[in-house]
């Protein structure tokens, strides 16, 4: 089998504009999450969120693009320039090079914006870009279009596992030998008031208003609900031979990858799909052991326990150390998997292992180390990525330091 490894890694998100920034940010233990400015949440039950505040669109997009397409788009395409720039590939063959990008809902703030105008000022008045830039595989044709790539060009659409399965579809689009190199971006921007009042109408978000950045708190016992983030992430994925022909910086190698359905509740989780996307992830990587995973860990009452759960009933006595990066950035649903996993290959690369933040009051039912609130100093060969959708879509990627 062909093997796959990672050479270039982006991500923005509300704690910073690059990689680096964030991720220093991200071991700090600070939060990117604060009252919503972006729209008027007066009439809202829920009014924060992890807000990008500083990122101007015109540095990835000429001006007068930056209006036919998204902010997911324009995330994306951030996150995916600085990965492109960090693999360093100077030439490819274009037909041997593919994109999966990656959403779990797109669009939303566009749809939202012209469907005001289509009830207000009717049809006539909508914009001829509506579509194009709603649309979750543009992502990947924007992209696909300012780097020339012409081979595979596939997309991912499974809420919370999006990117997390973008990466494993552009693993395997490698292996089968469609493919010489991917690129894998996953991106989100559903900070609307559709977006936010959606998810706050399924009692999905914490309600923790005057306390923003203590509201996210995976795993403990006084966590009431996810906070939305916004962001997004990229990574170059090649084979291994390519890699090392030209000399490229290799993060880690993808050596295993999950991927499993509960067939149970449209939302609720179960305890068997996670495991199985874990334990099927861990077969085909073939390891003696795991020093970390970046948990799924959106600070749902139900989530948390349950993943907590299934990580016991697979590992037993040997469970790995885990921590969940959402309560610093939020949980930016499809871009989630994407962000997660590059920052486990900057954990692996840097030999720490970010927090879980605003961990006070420990959970019976969630009783393993989370890392909480200090990140800690560890050699890490093995790391494994969770992300578990609505739907019951559930997926868990692996990576192996070379």
């Amino acid at each position: 089998m062909r093997r796959v490894v990672v050479t270039g890694i982006g991500m923005i998100n509300s704690l910073g504009l690059d990689k680096e920034s964030s991720f220093k940010a991200i071991v700090e233990g600070k939060c990117g999450i604060k009252s919503i400015t972006s729209f008027d949440t007066s009439s809202h039950t829920v009014k924060i969120a992890g807000e990008i505040l500083d990122f101007d669109p015109t540095t990835v997009m000429d001006a007068k693009e930056v209006k036919k397409a998204d902010r997911f788009i324009h995330l994306g395409l951030k996150a995916a320039q600085e990965a492109m720039g960090d693999a360093a590939v100077a030439t490819f063959d274009p037909e041997r090079f593919g994109v999966c990008s990656a959403s779990g809902i797109g669009g939303l703030p566009t749809i939202e914006r012209n469907t005001i105008v289509m009830n207000e000022k009717g049809p006539r008045r909508l914009s001829p870009f509506f579509i194009p830039s709603a649309l979750i595989n543009m992502l990947g044709g924007m992209v696909s279009i300012d780097y020339g790539i012409r081979g595979p060009n596939l997309s991912s659409v499974t809420a919370c596992a999006a990117s997390t399965h973008a990466i494993s579809e552009a693993f395997k689009t490698i292996v089968v030998g469609a493919a010489d190199k991917m690129l894998v971006v996953g991106a989100e921007a559903t900070i609307c008031g559709v977006g936010i009042g959606g998810f706050a109408a399924m009692k999905a978000l914490s309600t923790r208003n005057d306390d923003p950045q203590s509201a996210s708190r995976p795993f403990d016992l006084d966590r009431d609900g996810f906070v939305m983030g916004e962001g997004a992430a990229a990574l170059v994925l090649e084979t291994y031979e390519d890699a090392k022909a030209r000399g490229a910086h290799i993060y880690g190698e993808l050596v295993g990858f999950g991927e499993s359905g509960d067939a149970h509740h449209i939302t609720a989780p179960t305890l068997d799909g996670p495991l199985r996307s874990m334990r099927a992830a861990l077969r085909m990587a073939n390891v003696d052991k795991v020093d970390y995973i970046n948990a799924h860990g959106t600070s749902t009452p139900v989530n948390d326990k349950n993943e907590t759960a299934a990580v016991k009933t697979l590992f037993g006595a040997n469970v790995p150390v885990m921590s969940s990066t959402k309560g610093q950035i939020g949980h930016c649903l499809g871009a989630a998997g994407a962000l997660e996993a590059v920052i486990s290959l900057m954990a692996m690369r840097d030999s720490v292992i970010p927090p879980t933040i605003n961990y006070t009051t420990p959970d019976p039912a969630c009783d393993l180390d989370y890392v909480p609130n200090t990140a800690r100093s560890a050699t890490l060969n093995v790391v494994m990525s969770n992300s578990f959708g609505f739907g019951g879509t559930n997926g868990s990627v692996v990576f192996k330091r070379l």
